[in-house]
């Protein structure tokens, strides 16, 4: 059983370990494409990705691995024959689960300590490469924005040579109202040695800049005409790739093992039932209105403790009587004045159930990503025990039918676990719920 199933399950968890990959580089396609960089970070990239990968791709391998071992022993009749010589379908899975439960704690395992090192060093990546610059590629007869600061249109280049003709560069780096014009006949375009500047060497041309600081009153502006036959312009632009450091995201959620994540969860409980338990109690304690929720007990003039009895009104208040014999003009005073206070305090409340909704979410992204350390060895059990007894009721081996089925059932696991995700993510579900 070890023999058939092994080979299977190696080949379908790389086949779908490559998928999820390609559907990697198509999300974030635009963020490595034209920005030069080299062969060996994009690989880094790539295996950092594919390792956050392996939750999403081992489930289905097992799925479809299962599937096409017992499919194949089925179509062959030797699962008949094994039951005819009085070897149950449990008895022949046993080697298979015994690996599983071993699957199911290298999966743990892989998920605590692996998972959050591969995942700090991925993301801090992929968020370098989308700081870095784009790759300098001035094209023809189009306004290149991609440096910062400033407009550049070619009309034509000379692609053996470098050199640039008809050039317009607007320079609008210190602002609109003090943009720059300059015109050129044509120019080269470089790199300092240590590529943190882009030097423009310009030749036969004229350059236009307003002198917004003289004065704005007026409805002309002024401006400053120069004519050059050779001008060198050095323009900050950093085309190198800077890693950011990775402690900022080893700090996140992604980057945690069990027992950080769990460290974080109670801290941060701990900081809400805190601010919940001093709001209620101002609550109770501050009077709205003039009408206080309980009791207050003074001894000679002095607060001594708050009796937890709540005020029971034993006669309604007259509202109106607040308003007899007014004018029209102190009656809308009133009126505004008792809207603002209500405005106020509603604003306190929304303020303070704001800062508690940031703590709350923290709790539950972190509670998920712990949820998330088990969620893996428990599909990969649930998996094998679905597809190898699916695989002897089809009777079908080989890529077809089997990989059909697996699709269907891994779409179903994927969409209601990715809805349950969510879910718990917004608060609408408790966390191991979703």
């Amino acid at each position: 059983m070890l023999e058939s199933f092994m080979p299977l399950f190696f080949m379908t968890f790389f086949i779908c370990l490559f998928i999820v990959l390609m559907q990697f580089l198509w999300r974030y396609i635009d963020d490595l494409v034209g920005k030069g960089l080299e062969v060996g970070v994009i690989a880094e990239l790539f295996f950092y990705a594919a390792l956050t990968m392996v939750p999403m791709a081992l489930p289905l391998a097992v799925l479809l691995a299962s599937l096409m071992t017992f499919g194949n022993l089925g179509e062959r009749f030797e699962l008949t024959a094994m039951k005819a010589s009085g070897v149950s379908l449990l008895k022949s899975m046993r080697p298979l689960v015994v690996l599983m439960i071993f699957v199911a704690i290298g999966a743990f395992f892989f998920q605590n300590n692996v998972l959050p090192v591969a995942q700090t060093k991925m993301w801090t990546l992929l968020y370098s490469m989308r700081q870095k610059s784009p790759e300098l590629e001035i094209p023809e007869g189009v306004f290149y924005d991609q440096i910062p600061g400033y407009n550049l249109f070619v009309e034509k280049k000379d692609r053996d040579t470098g050199v640039l003709y008809d050039l317009m560069i607007y320079d609008v780096s210190a602002g609109f109202d003090n943009a720059r014009v300059i015109l050129a006949d044509s120019g080269k375009m470089s790199f300092t040695a240590d590529k943190t500047h882009l030097f423009l060497n310009l030749y036969s041309g004229e350059q236009f800049e307003n002198l917004k600081e003289q004065g704005s009153s007026s409805g002309n502006v002024p401006y400053r005409r120069e004519s050059f036959s050779n001008k060198d312009i050095l323009i900050a632009f950093d085309a190198n790739f800077n890693r950011m450091d990775e402690e900022g995201m080893r700090n996140q959620y992604v980057g945690k093992n069990i027992s950080e994540l769990q460290a974080t969860i109670d801290s941060v409980q701990l900081r809400v039932d805190s601010i919940g338990r001093m709001y209620g109690q101002a609550i109770k304690e501050i009077p709205y209105f003039g009408v206080t929720y309980y009791k207050r007990s003074y001894i000679n003039g002095k607060l001594t403790q708050v009796k937890q009895q709540p005020v029971v009104l034993t006669t309604p208040i007259d509202v109106d009587s607040v308003f007899g014999g007014k004018s029209p003009a102190e009656y809308r005073g009133y009126l505004t004045q008792a809207l603002s206070k209500a405005k106020r305090q509603q604003q306190d409340y929304e303020y303070k159930s704001y800062q508690m909704k940031d703590d709350r979410k923290t709790i539950r992204r972190h509670d998920i990503e712990l949820q998330k350390k088990f969620t893996l060895s428990f599909a990969c059990i649930i998996f094998f025990f679905i597809g190898a007894p699916l695989g002897a009721i089809i009777r079908k081996g080989g890529l077809g039918m089997p990989l059909v089925i697996s699709v269907i059932l891994f779409i179903f696991y994927y969409i209601i676990d990715n809805s349950g995700y969510k879910m718990a993510r917004e608060g609408r579900l408790e966390v191991w719920q979703g």
